[in-house]
């Protein structure tokens, strides 16, 4: 899977029968810092899913509305939305060339989709994409088995470790909640 997304670290986790979504608010031109407070993190759908996305933000904000649209059509099944999505993303010429990877979660559902085709749900209701998912990811996993935080704890805090590792990534953190 390509994923060489730079400046973004978008968190998902799913923990005691709730959902929370995290992304870093950094967005980089180059070497430079351009935006310090974006949002990356949002709810869709009657506020039913939470998406999360890395890569062109012009083309993660097609992707989402694309995903809106599918979840109209499929009257709010994710599953269904994302793998059509998905399919769509991989199939179609112009979708094809969009820069971007996204996280997609309802109240019993959590997938990562890509441009490749991957609709993939994570085993243990962890997942991170951008260039500090893989330590926002493994500090939720830890926190997530060795403390009794709460799950919007766990993000806020794994956020936090992914801030400090990932010069890509910054500590102004947006959370949605299911």
């Amino acid at each position: 899977m390509k994923e060489n997304f730079h400046g973004t670290t978008i968190l998902a986790v799913r923990h005691n029968g709730k959902a929370a979504v995290a992304g870093d608010g950094q967005i980089t031109l180059n070497n430079n810092v351009v935006k310090h407070h974006a949002r990356k993190v949002r709810k869709i759908y009657h506020d039913k899913i939470i998406v999360g996305f890395a890569g062109a933000t012009a083309d993660a904000l097609n992707l989402s509305e694309r995903l809106e649209e599918k979840l109209q059509r499929y009257n709010g099944n994710l599953t269904r939305s994302a793998v059509e999505l998905a399919r769509d993303w991989r199939t179609d010429r112009y979708l094809r060339r969009l820069e971007a990877i996204m996280i997609a979660v309802d109240e019993a559902c959590m997938y990562l989709i890509s441009g490749n085709g991957d609709v993939i749900e994570p085993d243990e209701g962890i997942v991170g994409i951008g260039s500090g998912g893989v330590a926002a990811q493994a500090a939720a996993t830890a926190l997530m088995k060795l403390t009794d935080l709460d799950t919007r704890r766990i993000v806020e805090e794994a956020m936090q470790i992914a801030a400090s590792i990932c010069i890509f990534t910054n500590d102004a953190v947006t959370i949605e909640e299911l």
